[in-house]
């Protein structure tokens, strides 16, 4: 079993006993497509998070004199739900933090974590809201109790970017942990309307079993634990070959593939084009921390409640460390990846902290600017490059992903 070791990182401002006190009262929840809601903006972004799960949308994010709104919300928001939903699906948009990672199905040791754990379900308080200089601040906390530790969320914009910097701290807490961020993306209705691409990856895998399945109501239809090295060439079920690097696609499937990351890189990257919207969506990582990208492809495989044949056009994009989305039993014992020397959890040590960093941004494109190619970093920015080699620079803190920054 392969594990990562957590990093000590100098803690942010942002967790100063000092800051901005009277903020909490200031900031005051508001309900937002069914949950209640901070809302943080400066002149280019403005995002929500859920008080429940800390689920991170809409956003919103200003072109020039159009807006964008990349990131998905679960058409069930408002509704009245099964009493037995948990709340991470009642509250189901954007993005958010999973420890652990994964459906938790099977029990870990004397742990029983909840789908994707608490982090993502349970109801986070607010540290502070405020403004310090050119950079706007979201703090959060929340101390878990199956397996006792204070998570600290600290969402920050910066003046100039059209980008979101997320950092998740995590103190007090020992042994093996699986963990992730869950973005999750609404593609236009048009066939092939957006271009997904990552940075090179070492191993490519689809789901070892079906991720969905006729007798429960539920669809998927690629051949289960192919190995693939391009997203463009993975297998079907039928013997074929999807191409995953375009969607919408395969309407009424549910499908998962996981990329590992090549952990010798600076950062790593999962990139969306839009070619038609003009805007593409980037995330950036540590691929130390976060080892592999899971592409949950959701196009209305899933034909029991709440999701019944409705949740279509959704990609979720996820940076993780672990073993599929089994969950953390799965990801601790040795597994197919683990045994590729691929890393599945990272090891909490309490005189540690492990900071999780991770930055999404949006940037407008010029004509013909198509799928994404190369991510470099260059001064205060990064360079995003297409297959057919139009470019743009794209303001943002690389720093931020090795503990600096915002």
């Amino acid at each position: 079993m392969r594990q990562v070791r957590s990093r000590s990182r100098t803690l942010t401002p942002a967790l100063s006993r000092s800051t901005a006190r009277g903020s909490k009262n200031a900031a005051r929840l508001r309900n937002v497509l069914g949950q209640p809601s901070w809302s943080l903006a400066n002149q280019l972004v403005h995002a929500f998070v859920t008080r429940t799960g800390g689920h991170l949308g809409p956003v919103t994010f200003k072109l020039g004199s159009r807006r964008v709104e990349p990131y998905s919300v679960a058409p069930w928001h408002g509704e009245k739900l099964d009493p037995s939903q948990p709340p991470v699906i009642r509250a189901l948009r954007g993005d958010f933090f999973c420890m652990p990672f994964g459906g938790n199905a099977s029990r870990y040791r004397k742990e029983r974590h909840p789908v994707h754990g608490e982090v993502a379900n349970a109801k986070w308080s607010l540290r502070s809201l405020r403004r310090e200089g050119d950079r706007t601040l979201l703090h959060l906390s929340l101390r878990t109790r199956v397996r006792r530790a204070r998570v600290d969320k600290i969402i920050t914009l910066i003046r100039g970017h059209r980008a979101i910097y997320a950092r998740h701290i995590v103190s007090g807490a020992s042994g093996p942990m699986c963990l992730g961020q869950h973005a999750m993306l609404r593609f236009p209705d048009e066939p092939a309307s957006g271009a997904i691409s990552t940075s090179p990856f070492v191993y490519g895998r689809v789901f070892p079993e079906p991720l969905e399945r006729p007798e429960n109501r539920g669809y998927s239809f690629l051949e289960p634990g192919a190995e693939f090295d391009s997203l463009e060439r993975v297998q079907l079920t039928t013997g074929e070959f999807a191409d995953l690097s375009r969607y919408p696609a395969r309407r009424g499937f549910e499908d998962l593939v996981l990329m590992a990351s090549d952990d010798r890189a600076p950062f790593a990257w999962t990139a969306v084009t839009f070619p038609a919207q003009r805007y593409v969506w980037l995330a950036l990582k540590d691929p130390r921390v976060l080892r592999s990208t899971i592409l949950w492809i959701s196009n209305g495989g899933r034909h029991y409640p709440p999701w019944s044949g409705r949740h279509v056009n959704v990609m979720g994009l996820e940076e993780v460390t672990a073993n599929f989305h089994y969950g953390l039993k799965e990801s601790v014992a040795p597994n197919p990846l683990s045994k590729r020397g691929i890393a599945t959890t990272v090891m909490l040590d309490p005189r540690r902290p492990l900071v999780v960093n991770y930055i999404m941004a949006v940037a407008e494109v010029p004509r013909a600017f198509d799928r994404v190619v190369r991510v470099e970093a260059e001064q205060e920015s990064v360079r995003v490059t297409s297959g057919s080699g139009k470019s743009v620079r794209v303001p943002l803190d690389v720093s931020f992903l090795n503990g600096g920054g915002a």
